[in-house]
């Protein structure tokens, strides 16, 4: 070893592989801790091992290597495990960068490649293995990437099927490590994170509080506008093959390498209701799982209520895990199932309110009358017989609470669509034609009751409020507003 320039005779050798594309190239790791040199020595030899040089510029001044191994596509990108992480050079080893994504500072013994997958994994030393999902984005890292505003890697291939739900185990014996993320992984860069208004001001000032400089103050009005702003945003946008929105991911507004996985799924149809929580109002939520095809992400930035896109649409595929032993419905009969679904639970919800909001605006009429100036015996009585009726509309709707109180079934309601579409978008086999009658069923009988209530809130009840504010009654919420 002592003929190598920079590497003292006595290291040792921890590792020594043949490059998998040019048979005349070799590397080798080398230590010479036990003399209590802790620098890095990798080495490349081009001409099998006549003449050799370092490769180990950039990394820690003391970073022992343990080993090294390099990618099966990229030849130029090269792993390291050492005693403090693992590192990776796109250049062959011209430049070194350790790999984070929080990994632990730990020794790292031993390291390989599942080529499969192309997934990293590394042996540490009393901390279990490690792997990288997917680490192929690491192949078009370039310099010209690198200097982009932001990046978008290309998405593998996402597996299609139903996860297992619920754990099963045999005890403490029975050892589980996380699975990768479901659904499909997406990886992209920021060359810097994007700052809100607010961060830019403050970082303006530390450098002039550096620089012993005055800071101007920036007015009352600018600083309400700062605090009343949303930061940036960062978010990823998956559309079908016609460009229509499948749904919109959060994603981290971080400098560097980031990671978001979608489960595959639409974005929700929930109706949102104005009095629900505002906790339970929100923007990014998860609906029926998608069906095999073609999609594309693109990544943008939210600024100032302002989308600017960071990245040109990537393609990728959503593809089945297996094929069924029963052969399931055809993904257009699925796609057209869910959207018939989701128009029978929008209407459902607004036929549930109507008819909730009416039985409030009844009940409120009702007690309102009791302080009235003057006493109207025929409104007191439609308001009786409203009430009734929406009573009756109410037990088709939701079913007979007499029976319920003592076990008892009743007849199926609209509300019995709901776990029926909801259990047959739950599967990749898709609706099957029991699913696909009892839909219709709800959605029939849905009609129905539209069109005895919409009578009674549309016109029914408008008079009867009309009637009222001529008694001189209180003010009601809900009533007197209403012209």
């Amino acid at each position: 070893m002592g003929t190598i320039k920079g590497v003292p005779a006595t290291a040792f050798v921890n590792d020594i592989r043949a490059d998998l594309f040019d048979p005349q190239t070799v590397y080798a790791a080398l230590d010479n801790h036990k003399y209590g040199d802790f620098k890095p020595y990798l080495i490349v030899s081009h001409d099998l091992g006549r003449s050799w040089k370092l490769i180990s510029q950039g990394l820690p001044e003391k970073l022992l290597v343990w080993r090294i191994v390099q990618d099966h596509i990229k030849k130029e990108l090269l792993f390291a495990a050492t005693e403090f992480g693992i590192y990776f050079t796109i250049d062959a080893g011209m430049h070194w960068n350790a790999l984070k994504g929080g990994l632990p500072t730990i020794a790292f013994r031993d390291i390989a490649i599942q080529r499969r997958e192309n997934d990293l994994v590394g042996a540490s030393f009393g901390r279990g293995f490690f792997v990288l999902d997917d680490y192929s984005p690491l192949r078009t890292l370039t310099k010209n990437n690198l200097e982009k505003e932001a990046h978008l890697f290309q998405p593998k291939k996402a597996w299609w099927y139903v996860q297992k739900r619920g754990i099963y185990g045999q005890g403490a014996s029975d050892y589980k490590a996380p699975n990768p993320e479901y659904g499909a992984t997406f990886t992209y860069y920021l060359k810097e994170a994007f700052q809100s208004d607010k961060e830019l001001r403050t970082s303006a000032e530390q450098k002039k509080l550096d620089a012993n400089l005055d800071i101007p103050f920036p007015g009352w009005r600018a600083l309400e506008l700062e605090n009343r702003a949303q930061g940036p945003q960062i978010i990823l946008t998956v559309r079908d093959a016609a460009g229509t929105i499948v749904n919109t991911l959060p994603a981290k507004n971080k400098k560097g390498m980031n990671r978001v996985s979608w489960n595959l799924t639409y974005a929700s149809k929930s109706p949102i209701k104005l009095n629900a929580p505002a906790s339970k109002i929100k923007g990014y939520t998860s609906g029926f799982m998608v069906t095999p095809a073609t999609y594309n992400v693109t990544l943008s930035k939210l600024v100032k209520g302002v989308v600017t896109d960071l990245s040109e649409p990537v393609n990728f595929e959503v593809v089945p895990l297996m094929s069924p032993a029963l052969k399931g419905a055809p993904f257009e009969l699925i796609d057209q199932f869910r959207s018939d679904y989701e128009s029978f639970v929008a209407d459902l919800t607004k036929q549930d309110l109507v008819l909730s909001q009416s039985l409030k605006l009844v009940g409120a009429l009702q007690n309102a009358m009791k302080r009235a100036d003057k006493r109207d015996a025929a409104l007191i009585k439609n308001l009786y017989e409203v009430h009734q009726s929406l009573l009756d509309i109410s037990l088709q709707m939701n079913g007979e609470t007499v029976k319920s109180e003592v076990g008892e079934k009743s007849n199926p309601t609209p509300k019995d669509g709901l776990m029926i579409g909801y259990m047959a978008l739950s599967t990749t086999y898709g609706p099957t034609q029991n699913h696909r009658d009892a839909l219709s069923r709800a959605q029939n009988q849905l009609k129905g009751l539209s069109k005895a209530l919409t009578p009674i809130s549309k016109q029914t009840l408008p008079d009867l409020i009309a009637q009222f504010k001529k008694l001189g009654g209180p003010w009601v919420e809900g009533i007197s507003d209403i012209e």
